[in-house]
């Protein structure tokens, strides 16, 4: 039996308190702490558990009963709580994005390698049976080598989204929506595609002026075999359609769930492959769902690396490279340059003060509440 800590309350605290609670047999939270401990206690209210409520992690750390930790407070305090954790002799499963610079990532991963314990970087949606699917479709190479991607992820917040104290800022939130929503569907991209060598890319800030941070930004990427990809990453598209395009040699795959095979008439003009759609579609529906999705997926796989003693499916090398990716977003969006990775020790942008240095303030923050009242996440069935 594992016991587990959850670390922070805000919305996606719940999506972890759930999941720990679908595996009654395997854990058990005996531990909430938030900076506002009522929230806490409320937590610990509303779910029945049996746990103590604490305002401090720095309390637990010496805690002998605590195995495992749920980091979900604001990204910009995740490395240096895991850290701790992890010194501690914790396992730690921290929220996206990891953390607030590369530099943090790398003191994150050393912590975890020089303790033997786990982390573990959320990354939920590998655990969807679609993206699962794809994944496999994609590296069985049935419709061929994929020539470009296309990433949409389109999301939309209201301008008091970013009152909340810790959003819109550099400093505090990390950066906008490339960072904190399109990190879903680019840590996506780079596990089903590897990551590029080249990006370049643009930002801008055109929907919040009560944020620092960009609402929408658009990278164009090269990948080493000479394939292409965009992304697009926002909050100010109404509907919040998200998709994952590939177009490869023999046919389009996607998700949500998508065929489309061509094949050449004599004049270089398409007709559809329908032999091919079918035998891509019969592949598809031959490989087997998940059995957990989202963090009810990436809990059962961390809670099974530990019954077992196997790695975890996405660790801290996981969790950086899609960070890398995002910061070379933002590298590019800054410096109006293409940007080739791998990023250096050495590059400005590898550490958060020389992020903090060189990005924009779109617009100064004008509004700081400490909570929301009613604080319900609203997503989308669309992708």
């Amino acid at each position: 039996m594992m016991n587990v800590a959850v670390i922070g309350t805000g919305s996606i605290s719940s999506k972890h308190i759930e999941g720990y609670m679908s595996f009654p047999n395997r854990c058990q939270i005996v531990a909430v702490c938030d900076i506002y401990v009522d929230k806490a206690e409320k937590s610990i209210e509303d779910y029945h558990v049996n746990a103590s409520a604490v305002a401090d992690y720095k309390q637990l750390l010496n805690n002998p009963d605590i195995d495992l930790v749920s980091i979900c407070t604001p990204p910009s305090t995740h490395a240096e709580i895991a850290i701790d954790f992890l010194k501690a002799g914790k396992h730690v499963l921290v929220e996206k994005p990891m953390a607030a610079s590369l530099a943090e990532c790398d003191a994150m991963i050393a912590a975890a390698n020089e303790s033997g314990r786990i982390l573990s970087v959320i990354a939920q949606n590998r655990f969807r049976t679609p993206w699962m699917k794809l994944k496999q479709v994609l590296d069985e190479n049935v419709a061929g080598k994929i020539l470009h991607a296309q990433v949409d992820s389109f999301w939309w917040r209201g301008h008091s989204y970013y009152d909340l104290w810790w959003r819109g800022t550099w400093e505090s939130e990390g950066g906008g929506c490339t960072l904190n929503h399109a990190v879903h569907h680019i840590d996506a991209l780079q596990w089903m595609m590897g990551m590029p060598s080249e990006v370049q890319a643009v930002m801008s800030n055109v929907a919040h002026d009560n944020a620092e941070v960009e609402d929408i930004s658009i990278a164009l990427l090269r990948f080493p075999g000479g394939s292409v990809g965009q992304i697009t990453s926002s909050v100010v598209h109404h509907g919040q359609q998200q998709q994952l395009v590939f177009q490869c040699e023999h046919a389009k795959v996607s998700a949500p769930w998508d065929l489309y095979a061509s094949i050449s008439q004599e004049n270089g003009f398409p007709e559809r492959n329908e032999k091919l759609e079918a035998e891509i579609q019969s592949f598809y529906d031959s490989l087997p769902d998940s059995q957990y999705e989202h963090h009810v997926g990436q809990i059962d796989d961390v809670l099974t690396a530990l019954e077992h003693g196997r790695k975890v499916f996405i660790d801290g090398h996981e969790g950086r490279k899609t960070l890398e990716l995002i910061v070379a977003i933002y590298k590019s969006a800054v410096t109006g340059q293409r940007v080739t990775l791998p990023l250096s020790e050495t590059d400005p942008f590898y550490t958060k003060a020389g992020l903090m240095a060189s990005v924009p303030h779109f617009y100064e923050k004008t509004a700081s509440v400490e909570r929301f009242e009613k604080n319900v996440i609203t997503t989308t069935g669309h992708e």
